[in-house]
């Protein structure tokens, strides 16, 4: 019997050093895109920062960070179209440069922010729904109107709050503000609010739960017209109504319009009030013409519309999609940009596999496909369509899902399960091998084995070794199978396909897990309770474990110097390590491992516990119980999917307790279907490091065509000739110049006029007339003195000594003015004297 050992938990030291952060993959289908006046960019709320795109390359051009907390709302600033405000959960709106990507001012309200409004004639008011103080457990929000300080201080504190409207909806589409500000509409339940504010007077309307079609009624979305008293609703029910003459109760009107089949989740006016544009589940986007019964449609978008803007000047039509995608639209309906994030779905299916051969991030996508997310980029690569099935929007339809996926170490394999089950009928699943095409450059399907295990299938790996093409599966129905490829693949490949090479058991126990050793010599299935260790050459079974009690859930080898070790976590919150060798238990635990994973870089291992309400980290090596590293708390809720992705350059200089972070980078995603990683201090720095290479030389004039070429081709003459190198330096620009890169690094917006900056800016542009009318005398003299020199010394200008003189004026050259220019003269007729006859004088010999 093993010993058994506790895993102790130290304090990590200088918790500063490693962090748990957002790596990207964030929600930006949360909130309402925004289109910048001139339709260049989009700004999107990206957990807690803001992103700007390229509306015409899809690029991030600048990523707008400093909040503490979700985004939650983003409008441009009234009075300055190049800047924008942004409201987040952190109690804080914020106001940035997004051209240059700079923060201007904080301010501080003190309440969680969850929308955000500004309108052009309430200059020096934003308006923000924050939750109400109400002695019930219920909560409500209101609308309040934040008067913002005129300070100078970059971080200001918000006072003057004054409310608008009571019991609102925390929905940023449920609140809209019309004519410009004259009045504000809000839509909660069956109810719609509208408050004047010239008259400071609300006006309320109701709607019946049903009519008697059986219609919902409720309100789902607002939107007021730029131009007009007219107020656009969508309701539960997929219609969209018009009200008008609401500014007096008794006397109110609207008109309804529908197409949609179920609820309106969007809806937006264009700028000039000619078209209502609105979208829901259906994927499709509906332009009606107003005043008019005619509508044009852009169907097949790909996913359910939640968000809807448009442009200022109306040429871009942007929605926000339930598979977090953003489109781009023109005018004339036709799609010009796709904004790909990472889609999330209900929930995880698949674990997060990494693609050997583009290191990107893989799991299940929207319905059906597999989704290739690149973690380096923040930006999905492809979508890999699994079932091959046109996707049916509609609820209590079941329909195939994509659960399982993993890859041959090569990535020339893909192997994918997906499954279906309605209600209390049978389970349909198949298995799909695909091949990696060269071409193409994409996953060609090979072999398809509809129903490979009679019951839902656990676990599937492929065997790391490279020579060998071998997938196992472990199926609920108590039996493994190795699938394997025929040996002439490379020479028959479009006739041949996979096929079951073997099946397993153990005294019909159902199967939990299955692993490979590092080399493929070893496979290891868990039977519940009992592991299994096979030989994948003979498939004889050649040992078994047994650490009861509790059912095995996760189990993995360990690598390099400790694949010896088989590690296991069990049901009844145990950790074990098996020695293989010995066939004994070396160490375990009682920890409530909820997923154990594998470092395939190094020895160490990451288990994710569950302990009281969050999850604790611990980063160990199977060889000893020891941690390397350990952090409490890092996320609330439970972990059931993590993996380690390579690195493309190794970490340097790491702290001993960050070591393990040097090859690999771990990720993992929460219940709440955020993506997070753990960032070092070497990692933050380098970052840095290379946001600042780009710093442009001040020394130097700069043009666009030097920065591509100059500056390269002048490294390359000094490395090829370095003793040449000082002769080439440049003229410096006077001092003034910190005038010009003030003028420069300075958005325009906030500089004074041009008159008052011409006389500065040409000033500092001048060079000083002193330097140069004494270098140009010393030059004259320079000049008479040789030629005073040159009949008496003709023998000192021989090639020997021609290149010391020239190296002697430079050096001359950089003397400082402290001695008049006559002994200047003399001490430069010194320097060229000849004294070589001193060397053949009888005084200096031996």
């Amino acid at each position: 019997m093993g010993q058994s050992a506790e895993i102790r938990v130290e304090k990590m030291v200088e918790q500063a050093e490693i962090r748990v952060v957002r790596c990207g993959g964030s929600k930006i289908n949360d909130r309402e895109a925004i289109i910048t006046f001139d339709s260049k960019f989009l700004l999107c709320a990206s957990g807690d920062s803001v992103k700007v795109y390229s509306t015409s390359t899809e690029e991030c051009v600048h990523v707008l960070e400093g909040h503490t907390d979700l985004v939650t709302g983003l409008a441009f600033n009234p009075t300055n179209h190049l800047q924008v405000y942004s409201c987040s959960l952190d109690g804080t709106v914020r106001l940035w440069d997004y051209t240059d990507g700079i923060l201007i001012k904080t301010l501080v309200l003190g309440y969680k922010i969850f929308a955000l409004y500004v309108a052009k004639k309430h200059e020096g008011v934003v308006f923000v729904i924050i939750p109400m103080v109400t002695d019930t457990d219920s909560e409500m929000f209101q609308l309040v109107a934040a008067h913002l300080p005129k300070s100078t201080g970059q971080e200001v504190e918000v006072r003057e709050l004054s409310s608008v409207l009571t019991d609102v909806s925390p929905s940023p589409g449920a609140t809209s503000i019309g004519r410009g500000g004259e009045y504000v509409a809000t839509a909660k339940g069956l109810q719609l609010s509208v408050f004047f504010f010239k008259k400071q007077r609300t006006y309320r309307f109701f709607l019946k739960a049903s009519d008697k079609k059986g219609a919902k009624n409720a309100f789902t979305c607002v939107s007021c017209h730029p131009k007009e008293d007219c107020i656009a609703t969508g309701h539960l029910d997929g219609k969209i109504r018009l009200w008008r003459n609401f500014n007096q109760k008794k006397e109110y009107t609207y008109s309804t319009q529908h197409w949609h089949h179920n609820a309106v989740s969007a809806l937006s006016f264009t700028p000039e009030g000619t078209n209502l544009l609105s979208g829901g589940i259906e994927a499709v986007l509906v332009l009606w013409h107003y005043g008019a019964e005619s509508r044009d449609l852009l169907p097949r978008l790909g996913s359910a519309i939640e968000h809807i803007s448009v442009s200022p000047d109306g040429t871009l039509f942007c929605t926000s999609h339930r598979d977090n995608k953003i489109t781009v639209i023109n005018s004339n309906l036709k799609v010009s940009a796709v904004i790909q994030g990472l889609v999330k779905g209900e929930d995880v299916r698949t674990d997060l596999v990494i693609d050997p051969r583009t290191k990107s991030l893989v799991l299940n996508g929207k319905p059906g496909h597999l989704q290739f997310y690149s973690l380096h980029h923040d930006k999905q690569l492809y979508n890999l369509d699994i079932v091959q099935q046109e996707y049916i929007h509609q609820s209590g339809l079941e329909q195939f899902h994509v659960v399982k996926a993993a890859f041959h170490s090569r990535g020339t394999w893909l192997a994918t399960v997906e499954e279906r089950r309605e209600g209390t009928s049978e389970l349909e699943s198949s298995l799909k091998l695909w091949a990696y095409d060269e071409q193409t450059q994409s996953f060609v399907l090979n072999t398809s084995v509809s129903s490979p295990h009679e019951d839902r299938i656990m676990a599937m790996c492929f065997s790391p070794d490279a020579e060998t093409t071998l997938l196992v599966t472990a199926g609920k129905d108590g039996h493994f199978k190795a699938w394997q490829l025929a040996e002439d693949w490379e020479t028959h490949r479009d006739g041949i396909s996979w096929s079951c090479d073997f099946v397993g058991s153990y005294h019909h126990l159902r199967p939990t897990n299955c692993c490979f050793s590092a080399d493929g010599s070893l496979l290891a299935v868990s039977f519940q309770e009992i592991a299994t260790v096979w030989s994948p050459d003979s498939w004889e079974l050649l040992l078994t474990l047994c650490q009861p009690p509790g059912d095995i859930r996760d189990l993995c080898f360990g690598r390099l110097s400790c694949s010896k070790f088989l590690l296991g976590t069990t049901s009844k919150n145990l950790l074990c390590c098996w020695d293989i060798l010995t066939c004994s238990l070396k160490w375990s635990t009682s920890m409530d491992v909820t997923l154990l994973q594998a470092d395939p870089l190094s020895e160490n291992m990451a288990a994710f516990c569950h302990t009281s309400g969050t999850t604790d980290l611990f980063v160990f090596k199977p060889s000893e119980p020891r941690p390397l590293y350990s952090q409490k708390a890092v996320c609330p809720g439970k972990v059931h999917r993590a993996v380690f992705a390579p690195r493309e350059r190794a970490l340097e200089s790491c702290e001993e307790h960050a070591q393990w972070l040097n090859r690999s980078q771990l990720y993992f995603m929460t219940e709440q279907m955020d993506l997070m990683t753990f960032s070092t201090k070497s990692e933050e720095d380098k970052i840095m490091a290379s946001s600042q290479q780009l710093v442009i030389d001040d020394s130097v004039a700069m043009t666009p065509f030097y920065l591509l070429l100059g500056k390269h081709r002048q490294q390359q003459q000094e490395k090829q000739n370095p003793l040449t190198a000082p002769m080439t330096t440049r003229v410096q620009l006077p001092q003034g110049s910190g005038a010009i890169r003030e003028l420069l690094n300075t958005p325009a917006h906030v500089l004074p006029s041009a008159s008052v900056l011409c006389s500065m800016f040409v000033n500092s542009l001048l060079i000083s007339n002193t330097g140069v009318r004494e270098g140009s005398e010393a030059k004259e003299e320079e000049m008479e003195s040789e030629l005073e020199e040159e009949a008496d010394s003709e023998e000192e200008m021989d090639s020997r000594d021609s290149q010391p003189a020239r190296v002697n004026e430079t050096c001359v050259e950089e003397v400082p003015s402290s001695i008049s220019r006559a002994q200047e003269r003399q001490l430069r007729t010194a320097r060229k004297t000849d004294y070589s006859w001193l060397s053949s004088s009888p005084l200096c010999s031996p």
